[in-house]
């Protein structure tokens, strides 16, 4: 059949014309021309319909054409690409859009403005005020914290912080913190996920934990709370060294209310309930470990020598497998002289 339109002998796709003549005078997309995307100025989320989204622009603007653009059914498969300069608070941009008809591809371009709209968003604005529903509490069980411990603390709040903000908590922040003689304070944004940081250094670090409520007022005529999570860190870390029952043990690991220890004289594992430990019972840590040089060794036994003194001294082996290493750690509690086990902590 021939086309109304060019004249010429073609399959007629529809009212009596062909397919490219139909293409030329359709249009398949449209859209405005001025589009306004309101961003936040503090952490650069951008508020798609109620609720804001920490994204690229890129895919924002995209959410943003979806919506305002206009395709018609009939353009199959449609793929939405910009293409964008920015120009003092506003993107002079053109939208392609590409898809399909009658198997044919199709491609029309659109210019469009984007205008930023800066607004903060209820996240910052809470941030910003001051904004907290629990106290998340640090504390330690007869000792002061090293200041190395104090940031190894801080450090992992934080991390787990944002783990949960990466998981898609962004409503969470962590308001301000404290660092205290008897440990550390940290106010955060929501009480849910402040009680699962909670548990998670009670399980990392160990010792007890509580938890308490006090008003904060009312809303929509409901009372309000805050919380208030305190995590006691017992006196005891990995790599202490512990007396029990005449027995001397090295903790290789914590954890929640019970550790792992080793024996010094068996290298033998063993699991101690945490409140099993007195502050007495502790002898030390680290600082009690003394690297010595293996002069000789035989299945039961090793010869070991000081260092500085030249003194050699010669002690059980705590197992009959054959020492590898040039120098050895060693401790000596009460009189007593023991190999180090290798443990985490090292």
């Amino acid at each position: 059949m021939f086309c109304v339109e060019c004249g010429r002998e073609e399959p007629i796709y529809k009212n009596g014309v062909c397919l490219q003549c139909y293409l030329k005078q359709a249009q398949f997309t449209k859209g405005p021309a001025i589009i306004d995307i309101t961003a936040c100025p503090r952490c650069e989320s951008y508020k798609y319909k109620n609720t804001w989204l920490m994204e690229p622009f890129e895919e924002a603007l995209r959410r943003h054409v979806k919506d305002a653009f206009h395709v018609d059914p009939e353009l199959h498969e449609p793929q939405i690409d910009t293409d964008c300069k920015e120009q003092d608070r506003m993107y002079a941009c053109v939208v392609r859009i590409t898809g399909s008809v009658g198997g044919q591809t199709v491609t029309e371009e659109h210019p469009l403005t984007v205008r930023l709209r800066r607004t903060t968003c209820d996240v910052c604005s809470r941030e910003a005020g001051g904004y907290y529903e629990a106290i998340l509490q640090i504390r330690s069980d007869t000792r002061a914290f090293s200041k190395a411990e104090l940031e190894s603390l801080q450090e992992t709040v934080e991390k787990l912080v944002g783990q949960h903000q990466g998981s898609g908590k962004r409503g969470l922040f962590i308001t301000d913190y404290e660092v205290k003689r008897e440990g550390l304070d940290f106010f955060l944004s929501d009480k849910n996920t402040a009680f699962a940081i909670a548990k998670k250094i009670q399980e990392q670090y160990g010792g007890e934990f509580k938890q308490s409520a006090s008003t904060a007022g009312m809303k929509d005529s409901r009372q309000l709370f805050r919380m208030t999570y305190l995590v006691r860190v017992p006196a005891y870390r990995a790599g202490d060294f512990v007396c029990m029952n005449d027995t001397f043990y090295v903790i290789s690991s914590v954890h929640s209310t019970r550790v792992r220890a080793v024996e010094l004289r068996s290298w033998k594992e063993k699991i101690i309930e945490g409140k099993a430990i007195k502050p007495s019972m502790i002898l030390g840590g680290k600082e009690l470990v003394k690297e010595m040089i293996v002069v000789s060794q035989s299945k039961q036994e090793i010869q070991l020598m000081d260092a500085t003194t030249y003194t050699m001294v010669e002690i059980p082996k705590p197992s009959t497998t054959s020492i590898a290493t040039a120098t050895v750690k060693t401790v000596k509690l009460e009189g007593s002289l023991f190999l180090c086990p290798e443990t985490p902590s090292d």
